[in-house]
């Protein structure tokens, strides 16, 4: 037992040391700039910094391992979950894939985002960090863009093995096919094969990835904003829950209500301020579109990236000016 305790005890002595390292190459790398440059009221050196330095600490947390593993694990099993035609096979698959891409990438905006400077501030990294001095609009700025960094990398993994999944069983139903057509004419076994390539990968897909990719960072930042008043963590997980279900029945709400009361110009107001502060996570659903086969236009994909990255910037504008006069 005692041999025992000294291991213990070693080995958390030994996490401590790496710990207090890790922070100190943090701190040490806004030193070195601080002491390269002179103060600069924007500096894209302090901004990349903070965000290297966030996107490192977010890729050492279990729970994006933990949600990437059960994403690829669910898109991976969709490939045994349809038995049907061909057509209905692949509308099977990429229902599935791409709602876990959009689920997971988005519980990973929340769940990352919302302990970035609760943390901080508990371990006083940031009091180190804005002494260099590094404006908090840049903090704030490198700590989100670290985030959007982390979405990035888990959303083409995500994408990439969804794609491998699609390729695979379009593979696997063509050689069924050409098989089971194997005296059938020609331009008969040409008409088939068009078919199935055009049910399986088409050029549709990639821009509903690009909007889920969008609605997370929406998510994203408007965690940010809201982690600046919260007292903890739960605080804000538990809010975001509140906002990611309110803007998803935001557009049912708002047709109901439409109907139901006059389309007055108050109505529109108090609609319009509901949609600032809840934004409406539905316009960001083509996965229906997609797994139906409906070609998405440019003026739709045009307009809904637009509108995830008008979002987007607002909550993080408005997170920096809070966090600007919070007291630390």
């Amino acid at each position: 037992m005692t041999r025992f305790a000294k291991a213990t005890a070693r080995l958390a002595n030994d996490e401590a040391d790496m710990t207090n390292l890790e922070k100190a190459s943090t701190i040490h790398r806004f030193d070195d700039l601080a002491a390269a440059k002179p103060h600069r009221p924007f500096c894209v050196s302090r901004i990349l910094a903070i965000t290297f330095n966030t996107l490192t600490e977010l890729t050492r947390l279990k729970v994006f391992y933990v949600l990437l593993v059960f994403a690829l694990l669910l898109i991976g099993s969709s490939i045994f979950m349809a038995q049907f035609s061909f057509q209905q096979e692949f509308q099977i698959l990429k229902d599935v894939s791409l709602g876990a891409i959009s689920i997971f990438t988005s519980l990973l905006a929340i769940v990352a985002t919302a302990r970035l400077l609760p943390q901080d501030i508990e371990d006083r990294t940031v009091y180190t960090i804005l002494a260099k001095p590094v404006p908090r609009f840049e903090y704030v700025l490198g700590k989100i863009t670290g985030v959007f960094l982390l979405l990035a990398i888990s959303t083409l993994v995500m994408s990439a093995a969804f794609l491998l999944v699609l390729y695979l069983r379009e593979q696997a139903v063509i050689h069924v096919t050409l098989r089971q057509m194997a005296g059938a004419p020609p331009e008969q076994i040409a008409d088939a094969l068009r078919a199935i390539r055009s049910s399986a990968l088409n050029v549709d897909i990639l821009p509903g990835i690009v909007i889920i990719y969008l609605k997370a960072c929406l998510l994203a930042a408007l965690t940010l904003f809201v982690s600046t008043f919260a007292t903890t963590n739960i605080f804000t997980i538990v809010v975001m829950a509140f906002v990611y279900f309110i803007g998803h029945l935001q557009a049912t709400a708002r047709e109901y209500w439409l109907q139901e009361h006059s389309s007055g110009l108050l109505t529109r107001v108090f609609l319009a301020f509901v949609a600032l502060l809840f934004p409406d996570l539905q316009a960001f659903n083509l996965v229906d579109d997609i797994v139906a086969g409906t070609a998405i236009s440019l003026a739709l994909f045009t307009k809904t990236a637009l509108l995830g990255i008008f979002y987007t910037t607002i909550y993080t504008l408005l997170a920096a000016f809070v966090f600007y006069g919070k007291e630390l």
